[in-house]
């Protein structure tokens, strides 16, 4: 029985992670009593005497709890900033191609960040089959709710006085400096960042990501990208399908609860829809590194997990 240790379990991806991880008979969590999660000295004896290690931390702090590791056969799943980019850890996104085997093969897993995950999973493939070019200039705007935000927005935004500006959606990231871009750049093997638009409302749990492309912006034509998503995208993490609603909308929150993703494409010959749609808490988070661990057990990348049809 594999023993794995969550360093931040308080946090809400951490949360989310021991309750998916509370039923499994294939592990066993190793826990610290609230007076000890602090404390650097239980913290780095646990860090060691695990197999796995889930690091559910900013990212300053997880910078430090890697440098607590001394046993050489721990592993790690980071899920903060800091090791995105750092070419000594594998990216935790295993749809993309070569990744699963990489991670599959690595004591250092950096786990994707939410809206990274989406924007990755429709770009990444287009540019690696030349379908867009990597000097091609994007724009991404992604809407999510509440709890990707944490503990404090959670607090924030269920607030019985909270102000009445938190009813409507609310666009950050002003400045364009995303703490997710750069991975969004690396992994797409962009030669530029995109323009990205985040967007928070009033829901808790959901996330749409979009990318428009002018047909001028594309090698080919809209089916043949949807034709490359088919092929590449129909496992039951990640799948391609057109899941618009009779109405021909599409809900951000329609896939809460899940740990699947669903990649689609809208529009015409012209102006194209790339859309990705996924629970911010779920492939976008915690149930991406649930992935992660399954795929460094040799397991069922799907144990644990809960996927629509």
């Amino acid at each position: 029985m594999k023993k794995i240790f969550i360093d931040g379990s308080a946090g809400t991806t951490g949360l989310k992670i021991v309750e998916r991880l509370s039923n499994r008979k294939d592990i066993e969590l190793i826990t610290l009593s609230e007076d000890l999660r602090k404390d650097i000295n239980a913290r780095k004896d646990a860090l060691n005497s695990c197999d796995i290690s889930f690091l559910c931390l900013p990212d300053q702090a997880a910078i430090e709890a890697v440098s607590l590791i001394e046993n050489p056969n721990a592993k790690v799943i980071d899920t903060s900033t800091a090791h995105r980019v750092n070419s000594e850890w594998a990216y935790g996104f295993p749809e993309l191609s070569g990744k699963r085997e990489i991670i599959k093969n690595s004591s250092r897993i950096a786990n994707p960040g939410c809206h990274a995950s989406g924007f990755i999973a429709l770009i990444a493939p287009l540019v690696e089959n030349k379908v867009i070019s990597e000097d091609v200039l994007l724009t991404s705007f992604s809407i999510t709710g509440y709890t990707g935000g944490g503990k404090k927005m959670i607090a924030e935004y269920e607030s019985a006085d909270r102000p009445s500006l938190f009813d409507a959606p609310r666009q950050y990231a002003l400045t364009q400096k995303h703490k997710h871009l750069p991975e969004m750049t690396a992994l797409c093997k962009l030669k530029n960042q995109p323009i990205f638009c985040p967007i928070v409302s009033d829901y808790d749990r959901g996330m749409e990501v979009t990318v428009p492309l002018f047909k001028q912006d594309i090698n080919g034509s809209v089916e043949d990208i949807k034709n490359l998503y088919n092929s590449l995208y129909n496992g039951k993490i990640v799948k391609y399908k057109e899941s618009a609603d009779e109405s021909g909308l599409l809900s951000a929150s329609s896939m809460r609860g899940r740990d699947d993703m669903e990649i689609s494409v809208f529009g015409n010959e012209d102006r194209i829809l790339l859309v990705s749609r996924f629970d911010n808490l779920g492939k976008g988070a915690s149930g991406s590194a649930i992935q992660n661990m399954n795929i460094l057990l040799g397991v069922d990348e799907t144990t644990g997990l809960n996927l629509g049809e």
